[in-house]
């Protein structure tokens, strides 16, 4: 399985800006696509709504595969969509990986279930396409990495951001900031009841809003700057007293690089309005980031220039599809595997440790 260091990461540990993202390899090599003779066959287990609203419009519209077959454990649901699809349906997975060749699976279950998914898909040599987070603890994700490594399956985690062209842009306009020295990120919604079903359950969502939700933003703060050199993080599970769960609500993490950049992350699933952006401050202006639009600003808070587009969601859920096809093809790097969600994995573990014993941890110490 070919593998590829994590963008914009260093081994001396410095932030550094990273053109490794999909725009950059397509341009590299647009003209060695080969001839596609078939569509790969897709298998979808988790008919949630993220696979509804985003992975089955996505098979539906994509070059590279076709959907044919779907799992979930409510029977009901299998047999509305199963009929709508005109696919085949399951409720147990493994009858799915014995009774279909497929070539890929879209996997969008809770949690604590994705290895066992994973692990029978590695069983059959069936290539993953996994909903974040790439596992629930930093031991697993070792472990599943290595079970990739040795099957020779492609396993790519899903992280749409990095398919769109509003995000894609961000260190071409960094770039023309001077020197960067603080970040400011946040992603806060407002769900009334963060104790509903499995995701207010630690030990089935093996987290609370920074390794779920934030799980994006993570990416992205990696993506464009590394993995820090130490995070401190403060976590709450108070947002409803009247409600029993144990995962956060909300964190407000501080992180820090050698190179003296820091900044700060703020998660919430108790914060509403729904925002999500990131701030870089540097000498000579400030690149302000947001959901479906990007602008260059003086440091007076003048725009430069903007970029913005609409309907980018859907194009980039078909476009992260089509990509992971030519990654089993052989025909891309894989960008998001197992090797560079371990960092994702490192700090998330950084961030849970720091809130118990409040205190600057090293995300790159964790084992």
């Amino acid at each position: 399985m070919r593998q590829t260091r994590q963008p914009g990461a260093s081994e001396s540990g410095t932030a550094t800006f990273s053109a490794c993202e999909p725009a950059a390899v397509a341009a590299a090599d647009v003209c060695n696509r080969g001839v596609r003779h078939a569509k790969l066959r897709a298998g979808l287990v988790g008919l949630g709504k993220q696979a509804l609203d985003d992975h089955i419009p996505a098979l539906q519209s994509s070059d590279g595969a076709e959907l044919v077959a779907i799992c979930d454990e409510r029977p009901e649901i299998v047999r509305e969509h199963q009929y709508h699809l005109r696919v085949n349906g399951y409720t147990d997975f493994h009858e799915m990986f014995r009774s279909e060749p497929l070539d890929l699976v879209i996997v969008a279950v809770p949690h604590n279930i994705g290895r066992s998914v994973i692990e029978t898909a590695a069983k059959h040599q069936v290539h993953v396409l996994k909903e974040k987070p790439f596992a629930t603890t930093l031991s697993e994700a070792q472990e599943l990495s290595t079970l990739c490594g040795e099957s020779g399956i492609q396993l790519m985690v899903t992280l749409q951001r990095r398919f769109n062209p509003i995000y894609t842009s961000f260190v071409q306009l960094a770039d023309q900031i001077g020197t960067p020295f603080v970040v400011d990120a946040q992603y806060t919604l407002f769900i009334d009841d963060p104790s509903e079903g499995w995701r207010g359950t630690a030990a089935k969502a093996g987290g609370g809003c920074v390794i779920d939700m934030g799980y994006h933003l993570i990416d992205m703060i990696l993506w464009y700057f590394g993995l820090p050199d130490r995070v401190l993080a403060d976590m709450s599970v108070a947002a409803r007293p009247d409600r029993t769960y144990d995962a956060e609500d909300t964190a407000l993490i501080h992180f820090g690089y050698d190179s003296g950049l820091y900044g700060s992350l703020l998660l919430s699933r108790y914060i509403g309005p729904k925002t999500e952006h990131i701030r870089l401050v540097g000498s000579r202006g400030i690149v302000h980031l947001e959901r479906g639009r990007i602008r260059r600003l003086t440091n007076g808070g003048q725009v430069v220039e903007a970029l913005s587009r609409e309907q980018s969601w859907p194009s980039a859920a078909t476009s992260q599809i089509d990509y992971f096809c030519r990654v089993i093809e052989g025909l891309r790097p894989n960008i998001s595997g197992p090797k560079e969600n371990l960092a994702h994995m490192r700090f998330i573990t950084a961030c849970y440790e720091s809130a118990k014993v409040h205190a600057y941890i090293n995300p790159k110490g964790m084992q």
